[in-house]
C-alpha cells in the first residue's frame, strides 16, 4: 500500500501520536504539579476543568479513533479529526491566554501539530462518500442544533461585549482574570460560530461538506461542552460565583451535542475514510468521487 491508499497518512500519524504524547505531558503537569500555573485565581479553576477532561477523555478519545481511523473506519476518521479540532481549541486558547510557563513551547508545539493534522484531515475526507454513509435521513435537527449553539453562545458572549464597548470599559470576565482581552470571545465569534453557520446552512442544501462539517464540529462540540461543564465544576467547588445561564446554555448545548454526534456516527455505514483519486491532495470538491 502507498502513502496515497493509506487511510491516514504517516505524516498525520505521527504528528497525533505526538499530539497524544504531549497533551498526556502538558495535561499532567498542570493536574498534578503543585503550583504550576501561573494564571489568575479566578482562571485556575477553568484550566483544571479543561485539563482533567482533555486528559480523562479527550486523549482516549484520541487515541481509540486514530486506531480505527488508520484501519479505514469512516466513523473512526471523523471522530479522530472532531477531537483534534478540540485539541486545536484547547491548546491555540493555552497558547495565547495561559501565564506564561515552562510548558509555554509545549502549547506552541501542540498549536502547530494540531492545525496541521486537522486541516490536513480535513483535506482528505471524502463528503461524498460521507453523505451516502450516512444515508438521505432527515438533517432537520443537526440543523436547528448548530443555529441554536450559534445563537445562544452569540448571545451569551455579545450580553458581555456590547455593554462594555458601549461604555467604554472591559467586559468584567476579562478584568477579572488580568487579561488583556479575551481569546475565547474571539475563537468563538471569529472562528467557531462562523463553522457552525456554515455547516448548517450546507447540511440544510444537503451539501456534502454539510455533512462533513456537522459529523466533526459534533464531536468537537461534545468534547469542548463537557470541558465547560468541567471548569463549572471546578470553579464550584473553589467557591467561585458561577453564572447560571451558562450553566444552563453549555449543560444543554453538551447534552445535545454528545446526543446529536452519537445518532449521526451510528448512522456511518462502512466506507472508504477517503478520496484516493489523484486529486485528493487538492483543495475539497463535491463533484469529486467517492471511489466506492
Amino acid at each position: 500500500m502507498n502513502a496515497e491508499d493509506r487511510p491516514v497518512p504517516r505524516p498525520y500519524v505521527a504528528t497525533s501520536v505526538a499530539t497524544g504524547v504531549l497533551t498526556v505531558i502538558a495535561t499532567a503537569v498542570g493536574l498534578f504539579v503543585p503550583g504550576f500555573y501561573r494564571d489568575a485565581p479566578v482562571l485556575l479553576p477553568q484550566v483544571y476543568g479543561q485539563d482533567l477532561l482533555t486528559l480523562a477523555v479527550a486523549v482516549p478519545a484520541f487515541v481509540v479513533s486514530l486506531f480505527y481511523a488508520t484501519r479505514g473506519s469512516l466513523r473512526g476518521y471523523v471522530m479522530w479529526l472532531g477531537v483534534t479540532g478540540y485539541l486545536l481549541y484547547t491548546y491555540a486558547s493555552y497558547a495565547f491566554m495561559t501565564a506564561f510557563n515552562e510548558l509555554y513551547l509545549v502549547y506552541v508545539a501542540l498549536l502547530w501539530l494540531t492545525l496541521f493534522t486537522f486541516v490536513g484531515g480535513m483535506v482528505r475526507l471524502d463528503a461524498v462518500a460521507l453523505k451516502r454513509a450516512v444515508g438521505d435521513g432527515p438533517v432537520r435537527s443537526y440543523v436547528a442544533f448548530q443555529a441554536l449553539l450559534v445563537a445562544l453562545v452569540g448571545v451569551l458572549w455579545l450580553s458581555e461585549i456590547v455593554p462594555a464597548s458601549v461604555a467604554g470599559t472591559v467586559p468584567e470576565s476579562v478584568a477579572d482574570a488580568g487579561l488583556p482581552t479575551s481569546v475565547i470571545y474571539s475563537l468563538d465569534l471569529g472562528v467557531v460560530l462562523p463553522a457552525f453557520a456554515l455547516s448548517a446552512y450546507l447540511l440544510r442544501q444537503r451539501r456534502p461538506w454539510g455533512y462533513a462539517f456537522t459529523a466533526v464540529l459534533l464531536v468537537k462540540a461534545a468534547t469542548l461542552g463537557g470541558a465547560v461543564l468541567s471548569m463549572i465544576w471546578f470553579m464550584a467547588a473553589d467557591g467561585q460565583p458561577v453564572v447560571l445561564p451558562q450553566v444552563v446554555i453549555f449543560g444543554l448545548l453538551t447534552l445535545l451535542s454528545v446526543g446529536l454526534m452519537a445518532r449521526l456516527l451510528l448512522s456511518i455505514e462502512r466506507s472508504r475514510t477517503v478520496d484516493h483519486s489523484p486529486k485528493s491532495d487538492g483543495p475539497p470538491t463535491e463533484e469529486r468521487s467517492s471511489g466506492g
